[in-house]
């Protein structure tokens, strides 16, 4: 298990993030007068070997779509166009969102960025993180006197046949 260190602004400030969204989710009237702010659902699944981000993007093409790590931060970004609709009589209504979005996880210390996969099926995108090794203890070798090196590895019995 990893130690993560608690740092309280951050905390602070996804909580005014999260909490901005549910605002502006919630008093979006989606009257017609442009299109709504979209985001995109995610599901995080935690397995025994990987982490499993999957995020709905319907109508998106995998080109439309850009996944980027940046130091510990797995950034997915892109675009929903917004399809215009000319009417000169009668009314309508838009209630699909478009435009720009971005979601972001912080991945965690070790990840080997070079192993994770991407897939896009059906409007669905899948990301694959594979779980970092588990840092094991070494076992160090304790000896009496001038005899075997007390420490195990290469450099030490490269040192010792010298």
């Amino acid at each position: 298990m990893a130690l993560i260190r608690w740092e309280p602004v951050r905390e602070l400030a996804a909580m005014q993030q999260e909490m901005n969204r549910l605002f502006d989710t919630f008093f979006d009237t989606g009257n017609g007068s442009g299109p709504r702010r979209w985001v995109p659902a995610m599901d995080l699944v935690e397995h025994d070997d990987e982490f499993i981000l999957r995020a709905d993007l319907p109508g998106l093409d995998e080109k439309d779509v850009k996944i980027e790590v940046e130091g510990d931060v797995l950034t997915i970004s892109g675009e929903r166009k917004f399809e215009h609709e000319t009417r000169k009589e009668g009314f309508f209504r838009l209630e699909r969102g478009a435009g720009q979005f971005s979601r972001s996880l912080t991945l965690p210390e070790g990840v080997d960025v070079d192993q994770i996969k991407a897939t896009f099926d059906k409007g669905v995108l899948e990301v694959r993180v594979p779980k970092p090794e588990e840092r094991r203890p070494r076992r160090v070798e304790i000896t009496v006197g001038e005899g075997r090196p007390a420490i195990e590895g290469r450099a030490a019995e490269a040192a010792a046949t010298n």
